[in-house]
């Protein structure tokens, strides 16, 4: 057992799992734009009635008692796509990943790849209580184990492979690669070697180039860094996430004092956000 923890030997074949998990983080920000994506899109048409990719909040709507429905109506869909689409996508998403890693040898069905982003995106976008982690981390990794399916490769190095996809998927939404390379080895590795740490790592940080390089030609960074949007003031200057506008939104506190912030994820001009 002592021998097997002191295991940090490393050969050439890390190199071609590294340039496979850098692909596999290329292919990850696209799929994380695409849930993005989605999830606006199934909220501009449930709660407005338009169509439209941005983030927005859909607090702002004018369906009066009808929008207690569009959640309602969300979940039944979604319900209908688990019976009889695929029951694995049922859940949060990490369990999921979990399942397919302990007990599936890593492998998961593009049924999955393509219906887990679908009914997350139409839970999310039509006001369910979720968020994107679980999501993203079984999106991105069921596309990390098809793109292994595809090459002669062992389960430990599919293993990899997929959490290379779910933590590439999660430094794209994110914008964190080391918190998600991070998440990814204590959820979904279970090691920290460099055969497996190094490519996973790759993946995420290659995620972020790349999500980088998409935001800065749709808005010209001009040489300035990726960052956050600023907080601290009403003026947005700081490029969006997926190369979005940062429009200012505004705050109400039950007190009644407001401030001015700045959204990453593109609220609407003229909508207020209380």
């Amino acid at each position: 057992m002592s021998d097997h923890l002191r295991d940090f030997t490393a050969d050439r074949r890390v190199l071609t799992l590294t340039w496979m998990a850098a692909l596999i983080g290329v292919i990850s920000a696209f799929v994380a734009l695409a849930l993005v994506r989605l999830i606006g899109f199934f909220t501009h048409l449930f709660y407005y009635h338009e169509i439209g990719s941005t983030l927005v909040s859909p607090a702002h709507n004018h369906l009066g008692l009808l929008a207690v429905a569009v959640p309602v109506a969300g979940g039944l869909i979604v319900g209908l796509m688990a019976r009889y689409g695929s029951e694995k996508i049922r859940g949060h998403g990490i369990p999921e990943a979990l399942e397919a890693i302990l007990i599936g040898r890593s492998r998961m069905s593009a049924k999955v790849a393509i219906l887990k982003p679908l009914s997350s995106a139409i839970a999310i976008g039509t006001g369910g209580p979720f968020g994107a982690e679980g999501p993203i981390i079984m999106t991105g990794g069921a596309f990390g184990s098809l793109f292994a399916q595809a090459f002669h490769v062992s389960p430990a190095e599919r293993k990899t492979l997929l959490v290379a996809g779910a933590a590439g998927g999660m430094a794209a939404v994110f914008g964190t690669p080391l918190a998600a390379a991070l998440l990814a080895v204590e959820l979904l590795l279970f090691e920290w070697k460099p055969r497996s740490f190094t490519p996973v790592a790759c993946a995420a940080s290659c995620t972020l180039a790349r999500t980088r390089s998409t935001s800065c030609r749709s808005t010209g960074c001009g040489g300035r860094s990726w960052v956050a949007p600023s907080w601290a003031s009403g003026a947005c200057s700081t490029p969006g996430r997926w190369g979005w506008d940062t429009t200012p939104f505004t705050t109400s506190s039950p007190g009644g004092s407001s401030a001015s912030r700045c959204s990453g994820w593109d609220w609407p001009a003229g909508r207020t956000v209380t």
